[in-house]
């Protein structure tokens, strides 16, 4: 893979993986499946998983054409995820992160030529996973000048595979006399940056979500991004970045609905086969509101790019309630530490966290309708 400084973005061929990703795909899944109980068990990162899905060239299937890289579309990173979240819902996390990221590279360019190339070398070296740290709610991490860039102060909470990232992207706030919030890059294992295993939660124990704890990691002056006034009207996020995470999060979680009813149809018992349908109808939901969405998304659609937030809130309440009607159905064994649904199940629920809240998307879509609502004519 070659750099470039153009930032004229790659078109995705629609519904093509390449052959070896493609190929190794079912092997992956395979792998993330036998190890994904011991690693919620011990929350243990899941480092032998992501090198799999790094060996199956997953890993980077977002990367630009004009980059040397593959150039999946939407829908091809949502029908890999959705795989990947069948196998182990905290690896498919962790790799949805970093396509997110050399997807927005292509779109966006927002990275310096020269470090996305760095970023490119790694990759081809090993996984090299990239995530965004954001900050807790009132306390934001602090920039302050030197002479040669700034210098980071303060706590990043739950930045996933916070122990084994490559590049960490740290939203922050500078201390200047007008202050400027931007994103800092930093390197994974840079000095000034610790990670403080806090993470102990319901589900995606494996992820990883620690907290980073920034004590005067320097950064150089050209790994500031996007610095601007804290008190200017906030900049709206990229639509289609906006819509690509929607439904590459949402896609994690149809991989996790995917398992529990895959587990279910093999496991013994009565189950029905009405109450099976209306599970199975759930996820064929979820699956066709995602895949749908995500080819006209890859069409160019400007309306389906704004479709992105009720068409993710749709897809999860119904995985969600297909992996409760799994649990049900199975009885006793549903809520069982030795079979997977009860992981699954809070795999679903944890996942919810990483997503636009639903208050949000309701809201937008809310906005949205009464600004297309036809004025009332006056008397």
């Amino acid at each position: 893979m070659t750099g470039s400084t153009s930032v004229t973005p790659s078109t995705p061929v629609p519904g093509v993986l390449p052959p070896a990703a493609s190929a190794g795909l079912p092997r992956v899944v395979d792998l993330l499946a036998a190890r994904a109980e011991e690693h919620d068990r011990d929350a243990t990162f899941p480092y032998q998983g992501v090198e799999a899905v790094h060996e199956a060239g997953l890993l980077t299937l977002t990367v630009g054409r004009r980059f040397g890289g593959d150039g999946a579309g939407l829908l091809d990173t949502v029908r890999v995820l959705a795989e990947l979240g069948r196998g182990d819902a905290s690896v498919a996390l962790l790799t949805a992160f970093t396509l997110l990221r050399h997807a927005e590279q292509d779109r966006t360019g927002s990275w310096p030529a020269a470090l996305y190339r760095r970023l490119l070398t790694e990759s081809r070296r090993g996984p090299a996973l990239v995530n965004t740290a954001g900050t807790a709610p009132g306390a934001p991490v602090l920039a302050r000048r030197t002479a040669t860039g700034w210098r980071l102060e303060g706590r990043a909470a739950g930045c996933a595979g916070a122990e084994a990232l490559a590049w960490v992207e740290v939203r922050a706030v500078t201390d200047e006399p007008q202050p400027r919030a931007g994103v800092f890059l930093l390197r994974g294992e840079c000095e000034g940056i610790e990670v403080d295993p806090v993470w102990d939660q319901l589900g995606l124990r494996a992820s990883a979500g620690h907290d980073l704890v920034l004590a005067g990691a320097e950064v150089p002056a050209d790994r500031a991004l996007g610095l601007r006034p804290l008190d200017a009207a906030a900049e709206p996020a990229e639509a289609l970045g906006t819509a690509w995470r929607d439904l590459a999060l949402a896609a994690v979680q149809l991989g996790a609905g995917r398992a529990a009813r895959d587990w279910l149809v093999g496991a013994p018992g009565p189950h029905g086969a009405a109450a099976l349908g209306e599970l199975e109808s759930g996820l064929v939901g979820a699956e066709e509101l995602l895949f749908g969405l995500a080819a006209r998304i890859d069409a160019g659609q400007p309306e389906a790019v704004r479709r992105s937030g009720p068409v993710q809130l749709l897809a999860t309440r119904a995985v969600l309630e297909a992996v409760r009607g799994a649990v049900e159905l199975a009885g006793a064994a549903g809520l069982s530490r030795r079979q997977p649904l009860e992981r699954q199940l809070r795999d679903v629920l944890s996942a919810r966290p990483h997503s636009r809240t639903p208050q949000s998307v309701l809201a937008q879509a809310g906005r949205a309708a009464l600004a297309r609502a036809p004025k009332p004519r006056g008397r």
